[in-house]
């Protein structure tokens, strides 16, 4: 892994912020320190990051506040920080755009594993190269999908999507037609059950289409929805 990688690292308690930085510095990431939400939020849009470990549960702006915020302007991996029996608050935690989460406590280990993950997914990744013979294309009329380069245009120009918004585009457009229920996307886009809320499912929509939509209206228009079932990738060809 490169070592110009950059880390922002959100937690209240220290000694949990000094256990990360140790870690991730023996893996050569840049390690930046944050103990609120407000200094965190200044951070994370002053300057660029490859990913932010961000806890839920912090003083005055919460871990939710700071991700719903920073998915206004900003595409940047977040991984959330999360206590044992806050299920509903990591349901939030999705909603609000992170893309992956971590019990605490936690094994600096898995959180390592995780970043690296997070970041192969990534399509803000700078050790990902463009490979210009990709084959792992999907070409629609007005969306095109590179999967090697993690890299998605509408009419010729490029969409920043955060990595959980990839991955459910990705999902739905490698099976066109094919109707899949929100409970069926929650457990194969977010490897991750839970029962009576929804809304993470319709929320990563929501953001998707409207990203699309700002290039092509078209190509936001083939996420469609199946009312009472869920959702499907609609392919219509150019007039």
């Amino acid at each position: 892994m490169e070592n110009d990688l950059r880390v922002l690292v959100v937690d209240d308690e220290e000694r949990i912020r000094k256990l990360l930085r140790m870690y991730l510095e023996r893996e050569n990431f840049e390690v930046v320190e944050a103990e609120d939400g407000e200094t965190a939020l200044e951070e994370a849009m002053a300057s660029e990051f490859d990913i932010i470990l961000l806890d839920l549960m912090l003083p005055e702006m919460d871990g939710i506040e700071v991700c719903e915020e920073l998915r206004k302007e900003k595409a940047t991996p977040i991984i959330m920080l999360t206590a044992k029996g806050e299920e509903s608050n990591r349901v939030h935690g999705f909603e609000a755009g992170a893309d992956d989460y971590v019990v605490k406590p936690f094994s600096p280990r898995e959180v390592i594993l995780r970043v690296k993950a997070l970041l192969r997914r990534s399509t803000a990744t700078k050790y990902l190269h463009t490979d210009t013979g990709s084959k792992d294309l999907l070409v629609f009329p007005y969306l095109t999908i590179d999967n090697d380069a993690h890299r998605v245009t509408a009419d010729s120009k490029e969409i920043n999507l955060t990595p959980k918004e990839y991955e459910l585009l990705l999902y739905l457009a490698k099976t066109p037609d094919k109707v899949y229920s929100r409970e069926q996307l929650l457990k194969d886009v977010w490897n991750y059950e839970f029962f009576g809320d929804l809304r993470t499912v319709d929320t990563h929509v929501k953001r998707l289409r409207e990203k699309l939509n700002r290039v092509s209206p078209e190509a936001a228009t083939m996420i469609s929805t199946v009312w009472g079932v869920g959702y499907k990738f609609e392919v219509e060809e150019k007039e």
